[in-house]
């Protein structure tokens, strides 16, 4: 039996609170944003000490992200632009962008990055296999919430590209990000479709209403994006980060889908997958050859940018998969807080 949506309305525009900070970090910036913009804010603590993966940053991080989007409950317009916070913010980027700059290897062969993620492993271990090779209805709806952190705003992040690239690059993008809003139908925009996914899970589909409960790594995936979308300088990595995204969609959520009709979830919860599935094979050739292929072809020297932005992609991908499966592997949840037990779909 499907299960009926508690809520059918759409997702609340903005988080209903403020998160709990998950360190000194994150308190810092919580304490600053409950005062007014402007106001004398005690010492901000350190950052080169702090472990740029973790729970406490990645938090600090998205916080301060989070002004540039839909803002924060209670707190005034004024800090998006407060320049106290924004040097501090600078510090946690700066922490962030060296680790990932560490972690991967790098080069400048943007079709041969691309090419690699069409290549599926001999025995591949990522989480839509996992999940459709074995996932239950309880790890499907964990699954959904670590998703959830994105997926209320899909599409967003790669907006800001749009007047930092010209010509062939720009419309091209511009078409796949008109997709990924609904094609000017609020009932079709794909951030709509995953409210309606999280309501017919029994889930909360409030933006951000699972901020406490995601660990750092879903965090940390949005925060790339973010990072890039903000920077002019990153917006090579951030169409390497989008070409990414938009290749790899497909097989997982055909993976998806199978998996939640075997499981016999709700029409709405299989549908935003199955949108995927046509939408993002599309998508995959429009930012390879035009997208990517324009944006290369009057600024080659970003090549490595967009190396960087499709390995940086995959290595927090392969964090994310390692914390949950790490996490089922042991019979524990893989949130920081454990979802109530569910009836099932």
């Amino acid at each position: 039996m499907a299960l009926v949506s508690p809520r059918p309305d759409r997702a609340r525009a903005r988080p209903a609170a403020l998160p709990e900070a998950r360190g000194p970090l994150s308190a810092a910036v919580l304490d600053a944003l409950r005062a007014d913009p402007g106001a004398q804010a005690p010492p901000w603590p350190g950052v080169a000490a702090a472990d740029p993966w973790g729970e406490d940053l990645q938090l600090a991080l998205h916080t301060c992200y989070e002004l540039h989007y839909r803002g924060l409950p209670g707190v005034a317009d004024g800090w998006e632009w407060d320049a106290e916070l924004l040097r501090f913010r600078q510090a946690l980027e700066r922490a962030f962008h060296d680790a990932l700059r560490q972690a991967v290897p790098g080069g400048h062969e943007a079709e041969a990055a691309l090419d690699g993620l069409l290549v599926a492993p001999a025995e591949d271990t990522g989480l839509s296999a996992h999940l459709h090779a074995e996932g239950d209805w309880p790890r499907l709806r964990e699954y959904f919430v670590h998703r959830s952190i994105y997926h209320l705003k899909e599409a967003d992040p790669h907006a800001w590209a749009i007047p930092r690239l010209e010509g062939r690059a720009k419309a091209a993008l511009v078409a796949v990000e008109y997709d990924e809003f609904g094609g000017g139908r609020e009932d079709r925009m794909h951030a709509r479709l995953y409210a309606e996914l999280l309501a017919a899970a029994g889930l909360d589909d409030g933006y951000l209403a699972y901020l406490d409960d995601v660990p750092a790594e879903p965090l940390a995936l949005v925060n790339l994006m973010s990072l890039c979308g903000l920077h002019r300088g990153l917006r090579g990595a951030l169409v390497g980060h989008f070409a990414a995204a938009e290749i790899t969609t497909a097989p997982s959520a055909r993976r998806l889908a199978a998996a939640l009709e075997r499981v016999g979830a709700a029409p709405a919860c299989v549908r935003f997958f199955t949108e995927h599935i046509e939408a993002d094979a599309v998508h995959e050739q429009v930012m390879r050859r035009e997208v990517v292929g324009g944006l290369l072809a009057g600024e080659p020297e970003l090549a490595a940018d967009v190396v960087f932005g499709v390995q940086a992609t995959e290595y927090l991908e392969g964090r994310l998969a390692d914390r949950l499966l790490g996490a089922w592997r042991r019979g524990e949840s893989s949130l920081r807080r454990p979802l109530p037990a569910d009836l099932g779909p």
